[in-house]
């Protein structure tokens, strides 16, 4: 395909622009200051280090605190045929080791405290109660270790394990039931399916990464393979979470 002049002198043009663009760049960060071009103010000294390739995280940091909203799933009795959707929050604290000096081990790992919550409403099984849809909490907590992976100054990705303990509440539908001045059996959490209230071993396998807002600040997303054990087996589920992450610490 044949370009006219006008067209080849619109791209050298466009050329010029982009490499004049990207000179202004990466040169911002070299000066205090620049003369200003007609009707347009100069580009101050802080700002021209806010845009310095060296502006973001240098993960010297030992601590980090995550919070954030969390979805997950879950199975609320053994023979319930399907699970439940939960939402919820979810806190995390981490300690690295050693981020800027000793082995490679210690420079990358870290030792972590997780916390969450969920609440969600969960299918029963067939009932004479009218019952369909309930309320069932859970709260699990855990630690383990957390692994420093790629990083840059625009995103970091870390890995971790923990284990724990998770408890469950699923008699709502219980004690919520109405008196029946009929005298029908009131229900039981056996008769609908549902497991009774109780606690259990938990662990979440999984990872995050991190989308850096400044040095200190990031958004995270983590998505985890929970397990559990309220019944007579492991059971495995998927969750995630997403907020706000801090950096501090050195």
């Amino acid at each position: 395909m044949k370009m006219t002049l006008p067209a080849v002198c619109r791209a050298m043009k466009a050329s010029a622009l982009i490499l004049t663009t990207a000179f202004a760049v990466t040169t911002v960060g070299r000066v205090d200051a620049q003369v200003a071009a007609p009707g347009t103010a100069p580009v101050k000294a802080n700002t021209a280090k806010a845009l310095a390739p060296g502006s973001g995280p240098s993960y010297t940091n030992h601590w980090e605190i995550f919070g954030g909203l969390l979805y997950a799933n879950g199975q609320a009795g053994q023979s319930l045929p399907k699970h439940f959707n939960a939402g919820g929050g979810e806190i995390e604290g981490t300690y690295w080791l050693s981020p800027t000096s000793g082995s490679y081990l210690f420079r990358h790992l870290g030792v972590s405290a997780d916390g969450r919550f969920t609440a969600g409403t969960t299918p029963l099984s067939p009932n004479q109660y009218n019952l369909n849809r309930v309320l069932v909490q859970q709260f699990m907590g855990g630690a383990g270790p957390s692994w420093r992976g790629p990083k840059n100054r625009y995103v970091a990705i870390d890995f971790h394990g923990y284990g724990g303990v998770t408890h469950g509440i699923f008699d709502h539908a219980i004690t919520g039931y109405p008196s029946n001045p009929q005298g029908v059996t009131p229900p039981t959490t056996a008769s609908v399916g549902l497991y009774s209230n109780r606690s259990g071993a938990w662990a979440a396998a999984g990872g995050s990464i991190d989308f850096n807002q400044g040095k200190r600040w990031a958004v995270r997303l983590s998505p985890d393979i929970t397990f559990e054990h309220y019944g007579t087996e492991l059971r495995e589920f998927f969750s995630i979470s997403g907020g706000a992450l801090y950096r501090f610490g050195k």
